[in-house]
């Protein structure tokens, strides 16, 4: 076998090199070539792309949206390789198939398919000797077929599955596609599960998914890519489904910012995200789609963002909550610095489908002390005969007496959107750092057609309704302070 540890040992002799250190050379060869040729076993994701692998277990359609080169396509090759060859990590929570997969992965042309999810399954496209270095183990790959169009692509790639303990050895097949040659090369037999690489069209991706409605797990879909495209119908089916779509519950979008790339530094993204032309920044570093004038906050998200820091003493607090069901329920802290008429929002939560008793839970642990802001929708009966507001109440959250408004009695949204605009180009709003959901909804939060897009917004309104009660914020009382009475602030 070719760099094997006693291929190491001529070499090391004719290097005049002592016979203990010939055998050092030689098995550190050996674990090199044990470590090359099973890749798989050493891979570790990142927050967002477990994030990414746990969705599989319950959807059925998955999209992880990231710039570019900070893992999407590892994270999709990982995953592949996984179920190809039945090989789990004990860390896994994702799907798992019980029996010998047939995976589909794919890319625009040949020439990238070959060069991206092959060559991370695989290994380097054009040293055959190194096939096997890429995430599916060397002694798995049982065989393979070229295909005949672009040089070192591979049509299709059997692989063995499992054979380990109770699970009887079986052997699983990877077909490569590109999307140029159009829908009917992603017509034909079942397939278990399909890879997109780079962003396809509605046809391809219809047709892929179509394929995997009789697979082991259903349809069974994920795409990896960078939104260039901006806006796309793909892009929407997952981030701004249509009303009533049965499919919204079966589809995960994870989202990966260079900020989530543990391996850059500070200085290193800084650097990376100034040499993309402006108008590609947000998607080359962040992931996100074109929305161009449509952003209702048009602002660089590292003008708003601060790393977190221990609220001053004195600096007034308040909560934020919007209440939904379907859509998530959502909440925000921020804390005012009154010197300089600063807001800082420093938590933030969403979740969907709990009740009031869940989420005050989850909100109390802010700190009971807290004032909570809420919409106007609080003050409606529920099938338990008590308005929104009072259930949050009632489990000891400290809402406001009166729904949100302005000084002036008014709640236009609107006006509050524009404050909030306001504050951030004029550096008087900044958010911390680790408040992931705001900066997500942040992202893509815009308007069609003039009108405010309601979806994905919940954060947002949450933000919204905090700041117009702003007045209302409290000081965190002292230890042994147990005296709590909601006074606005002077």
């Amino acid at each position: 076998m070719s760099g094997s540890r006693a291929d190491a040992r001529p070499v090391a002799a004719k290097s005049g090199l002592s016979p203990l250190l010939s055998e050092r050379m030689a098995v550190a060869v050996e674990i090199e070539r044990r470590q090359a040729t099973n890749k798989l076993r050493f891979y570790r994701p990142y927050a967002r792309q477990r994030e990414f692998h746990a969705a599989g277990r319950d959807r059925s359609e998955r999209l992880f949206m990231a710039g570019n080169q900070l893992g999407k396509t590892i994270a999709g090759g990982a995953e592949w390789a996984m179920h190809l060859t039945g090989r789990y990590p004990d860390w896994w929570n994702g799907a798992e198939f019980k029996k010998p997969p047939v995976l589909w992965a794919g890319s625009v042309t040949g020439e990238t398919t070959r060069d991206n999810p092959q060559r991370i399954l695989i290994g380097p496209p054009a040293m055959e000797d190194h096939w096997g270095r890429g995430f599916i183990p060397a002694d798995c790959i049982l065989s393979r077929t070229r295909a005949s169009s672009v040089p070192n692509l591979l049509d299709s790639v059997v692989i063995r599955w499992g054979g380990g303990g109770d699970v009887q050895a079986g052997e699983s097949l990877l077909s490569f596609k590109a999307y140029e040659k159009g829908r009917e090369k992603w017509q034909g037999p079942t397939v278990d599960g399909v890879w997109f690489d780079e962003e396809p069209n509605e046809t391809i991706y219809s047709e892929g998914l179509t394929r995997t409605n009789n697979g082991q797990l259903g349809q069974f879909a994920q795409m990896t890519f960078t939104p260039l495209l901006g806006m796309s119908t793909v892009v929407a089916r997952f981030i701004m489904p249509v009303p009533g779509d049965p499919g919204t519950d079966s589809r995960h979008v994870t989202t990966m910012t260079i900020d989530d790339a543990e391996h850059y530094s500070l200085e290193q993204r800084a650097r990376i995200i100034a040499s993309y032309p402006a108008h590609e920044r947000e998607a080359r570093a962040r992931g996100l789609p074109s929305l161009g004038s449509g952003l209702i906050f048009p602002v660089a998200e590292e003008d708003i963002t601060v790393e977190p820091f221990a609220i001053p003493k004195h600096w007034p607090q308040i909560g934020g909550l919007d209440f939904g069901w379907d859509h998530p329920t959502a909440a925000v802290q921020l804390a005012w610095d009154r010197d300089g008429d600063i807001i800082y929002l420093v938590r933030d939560y969403r979740q969907r489908q709990a009740t009031p008793v869940l989420h005050a839970a989850a909100l109390k642990a802010w700190g009971d002390w807290l004032p909570f802001a809420w919409p106007h929708d609080g003050n409606n009966d529920t099938a338990a005969g008590e308005n929104l507001a009072g259930q949050y109440r009632a489990q000891g959250l400290k809402m406001l007496p009166e729904r949100a408004t302005f000084t002036d009695g008014t709640n236009s949204v609107e006006a509050g959107l524009m404050e909030m605009l306001d504050r951030m180009q004029t550096g008087r709003w900044k958010v911390f750092r680790n408040c992931g959901s705001w900066l997500e909804e942040r992202r893509i939060y815009h308007r069609k057609g003039g009108r405010v897009v309601k979806e994905r917004d919940d954060v947002m309104s949450a933000s919204r309704y905090a700041m117009m009660m702003l007045r209302f914020a409290k000081v965190k009382p002292a230890a042994g302070d147990w005296n709590f009475k909601i006074q606005k602030v002077v």
